[in-house]
């Protein structure tokens, strides 16, 4: 109370109490801010004085209030928690810790194993960069070593043995049909000339047809395709087979089968390949030039165009409507791929139909057979169960239009024609009888 009695009573402020404070410095405080209050020049007082009141009392006379860090103990876990902790603890280990694809995970007890396995690691790493190496080498162009083994093996898919010898089996067949006495010697020249011929053709075919058929499946395997022979021996084989084979069948046979293999090879490498990729016109080009080969067989042994030449080429003609367009409508994909322009493409509808109507159109030359005194009147007869059947597979593909029908159509057509060719060949009129014939009419 003294301390107040020398300091006088404050004027400005009223209702003050007045704590017992223990200290003495402490009981100086109220004397000190009406000091302040005082300077102040009759100032009134902030919230900026209060503040620093504040603030000096609790650092310099009041030190247990001030705040000071504890550092925090650590949790003491229960014996019994201690494993499964643990346990938590490296299972979160593992779901962070990435893991590498090629790298199998480290063991964590014995040094010895983590040795193993980052060995293991490192090979496994050594082999896939390897395979990846050798893939990438693969893909890269490389020069292809020619090895005379494969030759004959390269030379027989240049030339499509297998379509040259579907060529030399309608040829021979048109041979034995002719009403001439069989000539052996002909015939073995007419075959090989026939032969060449059409593996000539087929070569020229592949060598234009490189860039497209590069982009279809079917044909992507091809030697040219490959790179496995160079074009200039693709050229100089088909050469070396055009040449003789047009010799043989001029020299050897006589001029009108030569002149027939001839323009069989022109239209096939310069008319109907570079039309495959203008209109569906090819098609009807590509069904003249197989029906010039049955054409070459009889001219090889009569040596003149007749009635039953003409016959044979219009049967192997509409033939190859069904056989072909079956084909095709399982490869429309491939053909639109390598930019070919096919009926099954661009008018699947006339692909159907044009595929039905030369189906019926095989009973009616089978029909023919007699009539131009080629067969007697058995052929038509007997081949009609065939002809019926594949105009019934004819029906159903331009009905369904799928290529479960379409499949069972080609594989018809496989059978078909050698079927056909065969019955017509048994049902053939004998010589003695055309001679009969021929004496009667005199």
């Amino acid at each position: 109370m003294s301390a107040a009695r020398r300091c006088g009573p404050p004027r400005a402020l009223t209702g003050l109490f007045v704590w017992h404070l223990p200290k003495p410095a402490v009981r100086q405080m109220p004397c000190k801010f009406m000091h302040c209050c005082g300077v102040a020049n009759k100032r009134w007082i902030t919230f900026q004085h209060l503040n620093f009141l504040k603030r000096m009392y609790v650092t310099q006379y009041n030190k247990d209030l001030s705040q000071q860090a504890k550092p925090k103990s650590d949790p003491v876990a229960p014996p019994f928690l201690e494993k499964k902790h643990l346990g938590q603890e490296k299972t979160v280990l593992r779901e962070i810790r990435p893991v590498s694809p090629l790298h199998p995970p480290l063991s964590e007890t014995p040094n010895r194993n983590e040795f193993k396995a980052v060995n293991s690691a490192a090979i496994v790493e050594d082999l896939a960069t390897a395979v990846g190496a050798e893939s990438k080498e693969e893909k890269q162009w490389k020069e292809m070593k020619l090895q005379l083994d494969d030759l004959p093996g390269i030379l027989a898919r240049l030339s499509k043995i297998k379509l040259t010898a579907l060529v030399v089996s309608t040829a021979s067949a048109g041979f034995a049909m002719a009403p001439v006495p069989f000539d052996l010697t002909c015939f073995l020249l007419t075959s090989i000339g026939t032969g060449l011929a059409s593996c000539a053709a087929n070569s020229v075919n592949q060598f234009f047809e490189v860039p497209f058929d590069s982009n279809m499946n079917r044909t992507k395997n091809r030697p040219l395709v490959r790179g496995q022979i160079s074009p200039l021996l693709a050229v100089s084989f088909a050469a070396s087979c055009a040449v003789p084979g047009i010799a043989l069948l001029t020299l050897g046979v006589n001029p009108l089968t030569g002149a027939l293999g001839a323009f069989n090879i022109f239209l096939y490498t310069c008319c109907y390949t570079p039309m495959k990729r203008m209109s569906i016109v090819n098609t009807w080009v590509g069904a003249v030039v197989g029906a010039i080969p049955p054409i070459m067989g009889w001219t090889a042994a009569t040596g003149s165009l007749d009635a039953g030449a003409l016959l044979l080429g219009g049967i192997l003609y509409s033939w190859q409507f069904p056989h072909f367009n079956a084909l095709s409508w399982g490869l429309r994909e491939d053909y639109s791929r390598g930019g070919y322009c096919m009926m099954s493409v661009t008018h699947p509808v006339m692909c159907r139909r044009v595929a039905l109507r030369h189906c019926l159109a095989l009973i009616g030359l089978s029909t023919m057979a007699p009539i131009l005194d080629v067969t007697t009147w058995n052929f038509p007869l007997i081949s009609l169960p065939i002809n019926l059947y594949i105009s019934y597979l004819g029906f159903r593909f331009y009905r369904d239009a799928d290529r479960s029908s379409s499949r069972k159509l080609f594989f018809c057509s496989l059978w078909h024609l050698p079927m056909l060719l065969l019955l017509m060949l048994t049902c053939k009129k004998s010589l003695i009888e055309k001679e009969d014939k021929s004496e009667l009419l005199s």
